[in-house]
């Protein structure tokens, strides 16, 4: 495949920016830093045009904060100016990285998600009777800048934008030389575009045809059990050498029958369920939620759009009995 030229300037185009600052500020148009930039957004606008024309970023500034849901992650938030700048690259840069995925690639990707991934999963399922299911060790912590690097000049020939991303990726380590901050918009593609490699070898060189990859989190299926030993032998070597990556000692190697943990789900032939941890997300962040709305954090459409996604959450599963318990045990906003 050919790499990608001349998208520098695309990014650096005011009209680029402005659409930038809409993306990042959807949802959060009351939060006090997208108001103090919406303020003098022209003068705003500008600066960051300037920073990109004079490749002088003014980047690196995170607010670091700690989440526990579904487990506990430390969440690197970049300053707002930031968030529009990593708008405005992947405005232009996300149909580049789109190009390199496999088809059963499911995160960060429109018209994939959470939701797709468990019922390709099923799909699998059906058809075979052993399941492989993998992660990664500590995966954004682990990320090599030396190889993001390496793997970016490949998709990209453009040395102004290969020096925007080494700027960015510079500005955050775990340890000498590793690590990607969790909770940034080009973190997050940067991370799924890196396991790519991995994807195209276990499809093309090794002839997996049963695979699927959300982020870290990856399965593979087969009929055969012994197969499906020698592709984790592969992987793991793979990932060692490639991309400087161990595997989470938690590798699950079992018969479909007896259902698939992923993504919050157990998945089964022929039905799936929710795993406990995700009913008691569904029962805390829907408490949560109403919360707000009740408290006037959120507006009624606010609590609509967040209340849509959680109910499709759960409605990936077979939880109508479960649903209807909660609901009528703690009641539905008129």
């Amino acid at each position: 495949m050919k790499r990608a030229k001349h998208l520098y300037p695309l990014i650096a185009a005011p009209e680029n920016l402005k659409s930038a600052f809409v993306k990042a500020a959807r949802g959060k148009r009351e939060y006090p830093e997208v108001i103090a930039f919406s303020r003098g957004f022209d003068r705003n606008i500008a600066a960051l045009q300037r920073q990109l024309q004079e490749k002088d970023f003014d980047i690196g500034h995170y607010h670091f904060f700690v989440v526990r849901d579904p487990k506990v992650r430390a969440i690197c938030a970049a300053a707002f100016p930031e968030r529009v700048l990593h708008h405005a690259i992947m405005n232009v840069c996300e149909p580049e990285f789109e190009k390199r995925h496999i088809h059963d690639s499911y995160a960060c990707r429109r018209g994939k998600g959470n939701l797709r991934a468990v019922v390709r999963a099923q799909q699998f399922a059906r058809r075979n009777r052993w399941y492989l299911k993998l992660d990664i060790r500590k995966y954004f912590d682990c990320i090599d800048h030396e190889t993001s690097m390496e793997l970016l000049e490949r998709a990209f020939h453009d040395a102004d934008l290969l020096f925007l991303f080494r700027k960015i990726l510079a500005t955050y380590h775990t340890a000498p030389g590793k690590g990607i901050p969790i909770g940034n918009l080009f973190s997050q593609h940067l991370a799924n575009f890196y396991l790519s490699v991995l994807d195209h070898r276990l499809k093309e060189a090794r002839n997996v045809k049963c695979y699927l990859r959300y982020m870290d989190d990856f399965m593979l299926f087969s009929p055969d059990k012994q197969r499906l030993l020698d592709e984790l032998h592969a992987i793991r070597d793979f990932l060692r050498e490639r991309l400087h990556l161990e595997l989470k000692n938690s590798v699950q190697l079992n018969q479909t029958r007896l259902g698939a943990p992923f993504l919050g789900h157990r998945i089964f032939p022929a039905h799936t369920r929710l795993l406990s941890g995700g009913l008691l997300r569904f029962s805390r962040r829907y408490r949560e939620y109403e919360r707000n709305y009740c408290e006037g954090v959120w507006s009624e459409k606010e609590l609509a759009r967040r209340m849509e996604a959680l109910q499709a959450f759960v409605c990936s599963s077979d939880s109508l009995r479960f649903r209807k318990h909660f609901i009528g045990r703690f009641g539905v906003l008129s």
